[in-house]
């Protein structure tokens, strides 16, 4: 596809008559999410290019104007201050002689070490050359860059593209990068194949091998894809953090990211623990990075779906939403170091309490659902409790369809069950329960869940068991009861709205 083709053109001018309205201004659409981003209109996909400055936050995402399933991928772009707004931008980079554009990040340059200028956003990318995929040579993604000095209003391409032309390795793609301090260079982790691969540059144009890793290590059920390498602290030691996407070979089937923690020098990763450890138990959190350029400050964006259904859900003008945004840190559990993901504290400010409780005594059911259905399908539900026995939170409409949310007891693990949630013929594994195990042996648990429509986001003990998944109820949730299958003690109850005023 031509860069300027008639279609493109069309669509940019779509986009530049949109500017300043926001990605949620569409309400009213069936299954449209109030507070998740969504586009405007056509397919999307992987969060891409996320990067913060001047108090902007940017994500860019994989983005096809020409329809509402995947096809050839642009950058899409949008902005926000709390997460929570979106403003859709136009689209930022578009198919070009070297191909489509494909996952990637961008970075601050503060020492202008490519050339393009002081404090330039750098785009790194993969081209996914069509003709050279059918030629069957397997060399048909390569890294390119493109940079902006007017803050991601547009964008120019490097004339000596690709930078990181491909070595002989069919999936080569997504890279993303950072500054390394301590080696004062760009490092890349690139997803090349069935493993990750580092390289390093002094200027983001020139391109060295420095290691390789995961041959033998973690889940291997479908390719790696969108890989991302951060530092966090834990204890006042610096861990080093790698998440890994993965399609297929989730822990509840198709897409899912795992991570690893270790030590990265510059040139090797080297995990400290080979155990098999997932960012989100769900089935609906998938290619997700961090924000670069936040500091101490990891904040983590996913593609809220799933490659074994993605074309088919029963959205009509659009395809796609991102999950909360989560911020990332770490706990050690029983001597091993785990990741923890909780909402942005960013939705704070959006949260009114409709009803508190402390403690309750000798329940066996709490109906909530008189508080529930003014709040059309949008809330969040704090709630914690002994664990002594099995319990539900059921969720449902007036239409008799249900969603489930759980605690196993016997087998101490979590559960979503969407099979009777709604509209699910669109795919033969898509009515299904998913569960996901509590990692903690304390004697109370702690559960948040944030529902938004046609999505369910839980966080189990401070963000130590995470699952999200989409479903698609013909009408609004407005029940909301907790059911326990012995008498039980919850210690606290809270249920808010997600003030509307606050979303504009």
């Amino acid at each position: 596809m031509k860069n300027k083709s008639i279609g493109s053109i069309f669509f940019l001018l779509f986009f530049l008559f949109s500017i300043g309205s926001n990605a949620q201004s569409t309400g009213g659409e069936k299954y449209r999410p109030a507070f998740h981003f969504s586009p405007k209109a056509h397919w999307m996909n992987d969060p891409n290019g996320m990067v913060y400055y001047n108090g902007v936050y940017h994500l860019f995402f994989q983005y096809h104007p020409g329809g509402t399933t995947w096809g050839p991928m642009h950058w899409g772009h949008a902005t926000t201050q709390d997460f929570f707004n979106w403003e859709e931008k136009p689209i930022a980079l578009y198919p070009d002689s070297l191909g489509t554009i494909f996952s990637g990040s961008i970075v601050i340059d503060k020492d202008n070490t490519a050339g393009f200028g002081k404090n330039a956003m750098v785009a790194i990318f993969t081209h996914h050359n069509q003709k050279i995929e059918e030629a069957k040579t397997g060399l048909h993604q390569y890294q390119s860059i493109a940079y902006s000095n007017d803050e991601g209003e547009t964008w120019t391409k490097y004339k000596g593209n690709p930078v990181l032309p491909n070595p002989g390795i069919s999936d080569f793609r997504d890279p993303k990068v950072m500054w390394y301090e301590q080696g004062k260079k760009w490092v890349m982790t690139l997803a090349t194949k069935d493993r990750i691969t580092f390289y390093s540059s002094p200027d983001l144009k020139a391109w060295k091998r420095e290691s390789e890793f995961g041959v033998n290590l973690g889940a291997h059920g479908g390719v790696w894809e969108c890989p991302d390498l951060f530092p966090l602290k834990s204890n006042g030691k610096t861990v080093w953090v790698l998440l890994v996407s993965i399609n297929p070979g989730g822990p509840n089937g198709g897409s899912a990211t795992q991570y690893f923690t270790g030590n990265f020098d510059g040139n090797k990763f080297v995990p400290n623990s080979t155990k098999e450890k997932w960012v989100d138990y769900g089935t609906d959190n998938y290619a997700g990075v961090t924000w670069s350029n936040t500091g101490d400050r990891k904040i983590f964006l996913g593609w809220m779906n799933n490659w074994q259904y993605a074309n088919q859900v029963p959205t009509k003008a659009w395809r796609g939403a991102m999950t909360i945004p989560r911020e990332l840190s770490l706990a050690s559990v029983n001597g091993d170091c785990h990741l923890r993901s909780l909402p942005v504290k960013e939705i704070s400010p959006s949260l009114k309490p409709v009803y508190k409780k402390g403690t309750v005594t000798n329940y066996k059911e709490i109906d909530l659902s008189a508080y529930a259905k003014p709040l059309d399908g949008k809330f969040k539900l704090d709630l914690s409790l002994e664990n002594t026995s099995d319990f539900n939170i059921i969720l449902s409409n007036v239409n008799g369809q249900k969603l489930i949310i759980g605690y196993d007891k016997k087998n101490n693990s979590y559960f979503i069950d969407r099979t009777l949630s709604g509209e699910t013929s669109f795919e033969k594994g898509f009515a299904k329960k998913h569960s996901a195990p509590r990692l903690l042996a304390s004697k109370e648990i702690h559960i948040s869940l944030i529902l938004d429509v046609a999505s369910i986001e839980l966080f189990a003990d401070n963000g130590l068991t995470v699952m999200t998944d989409i479903f698609f109820p013909d009408s609004s949730i407005e029940t909301i009861k907790i059911q326990s299958s012995a008498v039980n003690k919850l210690s606290s109850l809270s249920l808010s709205k997600i003030d509307q005023k606050q979303l504009k």
